[in-house]
């Protein structure tokens, strides 16, 4: 087997590189898994105070790298699906007290023009009649004050069993 091993040689039996025309070839989308961000806020944003409390606020499990991308933008690449939907799932995030506003950039999308001007939060209503807890209700209430994104059942079926014990 030695004596096989010795008579390897790397240019034996070596094949020509196939290159794809450019037209062919995928180009990496440079903002794959990014999202862009701005805070509400007219003051100035110390970055790297920024960059290592969002960094350990959020401790990605690939890693993040955060830009400052110019007219107060930042953009956060994360290396892990999981890791942006931990972030955007997680929302409103705040630094010194100042909203982030965050969007997750499409293919193609330039980060200096999405429209940075919303952001989700949950509500919460009190007191209202057990016959009134609906996803129906939840919509009206959402539609009324914002847009409605989403109804969580968990937490009134979690209530009523507080209430019930």
């Amino acid at each position: 087997m030695e004596s096989e091993l010795a008579a390897l040689s790397i240019e034996e039996g070596e094949e020509e590189i196939l290159e794809l025309p450019p037209e062919i070839q995928e180009v990496p989308d440079p903002y794959a898994l990014c999202l862009v961000g701005r805070f509400l806020t007219s003051s100035v944003i110390h970055f790297l105070a920024m960059r290592n409390t969002m960094a350990d606020l959020w401790h990605p499990l690939g890693g993040i790298t955060i830009t400052d991308i110019g007219e107060k933008r930042f953009c956060f690449k994360f290396y892990h699906e999981v890791d942006v939907s931990r972030v955007m799932e997680g929302s409103p995030w705040f630094f010194n007290n100042h909203l982030l506003l965050m969007h997750r950039l499409l293919p193609g999308e330039d980060p200096l023009l999405v429209s940075l001007d919303h952001a989700y939060f949950w509500v919460q209503i009190h007191d209202l009649p057990p016959g009134l807890m609906s996803e129906a209700m939840a919509r009206q209430f959402g539609n009324f004050i914002g847009q409605f994104v989403e109804y969580d059942s968990k937490l009134v079926i979690s209530g009523r069993k507080q209430l019930l014990s």
